[in-house]
């Protein structure tokens, strides 16, 4: 099998650096399958246990909402260096970081999501999660949940990527701070729980709470590192001061004006019955959210509670 065109891993095929290496546009075989390179630098350290972690996660994963690997490529390149790469399916509408916030050129928006497509990718992100710490044969906790890993289909089903800092976990029956394992991890600033920057154990729990802080960003509009987070101040507790009273204060604009387009197009009792759902659903939302991403661990949702209210919610 020939190594996929990525025209020499040009710059104008990189769709996506990460801790370990790049990621570029390429293209397999003789049907020509546009897949995604991603392309390790062994020169850093960690790189090559991130490969072969990665590569023991997605062996024997399968699940719809799960990033799908096709070959994997471990050689000597032309000039005798190591040569270290992941094939994967390719996403043509990219990262969730690319459509947060909205992307704007002069005065046409590029991209945006409304509110049913928002749902839609937290939903497919914790169907995802309550897979991999539920139903595999060994537990596995992804350890890197940011809107950089989901990755987007052309009709915008989620993936979850990235698992080079996976972890498998114990099979322990109790609660999730039982299901823990005692290697340390890095994380992303912003959405690492909070025990492990406290040499906590990784466990399931930590990527819930990761959870709970995309879905509080992919609604707010906010991201946890905005500069408007500082002095102790964080996109939880900032969400949580108000979110009961005040909850429209704190969702993205855009949803907003989503909601009074419809209501100003057909202003009849069966729209302010629709207002008043979509307030419900946001709050309901955020407070998923907040519980999610609680500071003690104990405190925190079962994924698979998760995803069920999440579907109540859809319904």
């Amino acid at each position: 099998m020939e190594l996929p065109a990525t025209d020499g891993f040009s710059s104008a095929n990189l769709i996506g650096v990460g801790s370990y290496g790049s990621v570029y546009k390429g293209i397999l075989g003789r049907d020509e399958n546009v897949v995604a390179v991603k392309v390790l630098n062994l020169q850093l350290r960690g790189a090559s246990k991130s490969f072969m972690d990665e590569c023991e996660a997605l062996r024997n994963i399968r699940h719809r909402n799960l990033i799908k690997i096709l070959t994997s490529y471990s050689c000597i390149d032309f000039e005798g260096n190591d040569f270290t790469a992941l094939v994967f399916e390719f996403m043509p509408n990219g990262s969730l970081e690319k459509w947060l916030p909205p992307k704007v050129d002069g005065n046409h928006q590029l991209r945006s999501l409304n509110f049913s497509k928002r749902l839609n990718i937290t939903i497919d992100i914790a169907s995802a999660l309550e897979y991999l710490h539920h139903h595999c044969d060994i537990p596995i906790t992804l350890c890197d949940i940011k809107p950089s890993n989901i990755l987007l289909e052309e009709d915008m089903n989620a993936h979850l990527g990235d698992f080079g800092l996976a972890r498998f976990l114990p099979r322990i029956i109790g609660n999730s701070e039982d299901r823990s394992s005692k290697v340390r991890l890095k994380g992303t600033i912003g959405y690492i729980a909070p025990e492990y920057g406290t040499g906590g154990h990784v466990s399931i729990a930590g990527d819930v709470y990761s959870y709970g802080i995309l879905l509080l960003e992919i609604f707010t509009g906010k991201s946890p590192t905005s500069d408007m987070f500082k002095d102790g101040l964080t996109l939880r507790q900032f969400v949580e001061l108000v979110f009961l009273e005040q909850v429209r204060d704190i969702i993205d604009p855009l949803l907003l004006l989503e909601d009074e387009e419809v209501k100003a197009s057909n202003d009849n009792g069966n729209d302010r019955d629709k207002k008043r759902r979509l307030q419900e659903c946001l709050v309901s939302l955020v407070r998923i959210g907040i519980v999610c991403s609680a500071e003690l661990p104990r405190e925190r949702m079962e994924v698979g509670d998760v995803a069920k209210e999440m579907n109540v919610i859809r319904q």
